[in-house]
């Protein structure tokens, strides 16, 4: 039998729901495209629970435990004497979530004589090394397309509360102000700007489809360039690099998928070459930034804004500068985990585990490394190697909490 080893985010500090505001979810058959969502033989939840949480256990312990293996579930995932990490060793499958990632090092992947399977509840298997777990014929599995419209609304969202300075105007309310200069003296109209994505995938083409009503100017690049159709359908601008990118927009976001080509790409130089005043929304993951450029970039004017729902290392530190950092929008790592895409990537990790446990082949498009080599996703998404490095850090919120 086997363990199965799931590290998952804190329940809310009040306890774990008893109700909730809705009563259901709206129902979706097929993702943009035509991938049809999750096909589990069952579930054991209902649509729309707390799922992500410890508590919430992404509804599979019954079904776990009734094939005769053990599943071990804990939020404590980092620092040598962690839960996690003193149960690595002997777990045949490793889950965890983007948003509370369970880095699996090539420390850790080494430690882990018995582990087969790395499965993310969720979209982006950076946390894992996929070039140790590539050299140690270790499956890498994530449940590819669950989040990313969550993700695409969460970007829409974060465009238009920094152009538009609704998170100040927002805190003035709650003092108990009228600051209308106030509000308004960084407050412009999206309309007419110049707005890129890095990357157009699933989230980044859904960010533009979405953007198009605006009237906003539709910019992208991309490694593999959109067919001619959509081009035309949306009016996008394709450029072959993002410094070509970046001169000429407003507002640029990153969609794209962390590796060693993409860790590090908007440093003091790159954003240099931005426009002065423009915004900087990053839901994709915290390394494709530098931290310190970011910053600099905010004090001195070079950027209006930065909003960002990743964050390294995840959680981030009490001491993170972008904590404090001005005219910021972050969030902690919230966008892919609603309890809509819940629902949906917790019923995929489900079909996952009954294809691993079955025999049966899993979904190419959930494979990112499989038979020692990049695969399904993984091989149009990623480029082998290592993005973990300094994900030790980490362990200095879990000291300060």
């Amino acid at each position: 039998m086997s363990k199965v080893l799931c590290v998952l985010y804190d329940d809310p500090v009040d306890g774990y729901p008893k109700s909730y505001p809705r009563d259901d979810l709206p129902k979706i058959e097929r993702y943009p495209g035509g991938q049809t969502l999750p096909t589990p033989k069952a579930i054991d939840f209902k649509p729309g629970m707390l799922l992500g949480s410890v508590s919430g256990e992404l509804g599979l312990r019954k079904y776990v435990e009734a094939l005769g293996h053990t599943l071990i579930v804990t939020s404590d995932k980092d620092g040598p004497n962690s839960v996690f990490e003193r149960e690595l060793p002997d777990a045949e499958v490793v889950i965890s979530q983007p948003f509370w990632p369970a880095y699996l090092t090539a420390e850790r992947i080494a430690k882990a004589k018995k582990l087969k399977l790395a499965v993310t509840a969720g979209i982006g298997s950076d946390h894992v090394d996929l070039q140790a777990a590539i050299d140690r014929k270790v499956t890498v599995a994530e449940v590819t397309y669950s989040n990313s419209i969550s993700v695409s609304e969460h970007v829409v969202m974060m465009i238009l509360s920094l152009v538009r300075n609704y998170i100040p105007s927002y805190q003035w309310v709650v003092k108990g102000g009228w600051n209308i200069a106030d509000c308004v003296e960084r407050s412009y109209d999206v309309e007419g700007m110049h707005v890129g994505t890095v990357a157009a995938g699933r989230i980044g083409l859904a960010v533009l489809r979405r953007l198009k009503p605006f009237d906003m100017h539709l910019h992208y690049y991309e490694r593999h360039r959109l067919p001619e159709a959509v081009e035309k359908e949306l009016n996008l601008a394709w450029h072959p690099n993002v410094e070509d990118m970046v001169k000429v927009c407003d507002v640029v976001t990153i969609n794209a998928p962390l590796h060693p080509e993409t860790e590090g790409l908007f440093n003091d130089k790159l954003l240099s070459n931005m426009k002065r005043g423009a915004y900087l929304v990053n839901t994709a993951r915290g390394k494709i930034c530098d931290r310190d450029a970011i910053v600099r970039a905010l004090e001195s004017g070079q950027l209006a804004g930065y909003a960002g729902d990743v964050w390294f290392p995840q959680p981030a530190p009490k001491d993170h500068p972008w904590r404090t950092m001005p005219h910021h929008g972050m969030t902690p790592h919230i966008s892919g985990t609603s309890l809509s895409a819940q629902a949906r990537y917790a019923a995929g990790t489900r079909e996952i585990l009954e294809c691993w446990f079955e025999r049966r082949p899993i979904r190419e498009e959930y494979l990112i490394v499989d038979g020692g080599k990049l695969a399904g996703a993984g091989a149009h998404s990623y480029t082998a190697g290592d993005a973990t490095g300094g994900s030790e850090a980490a362990a200095k919120f879990k000291n300060a909490r």
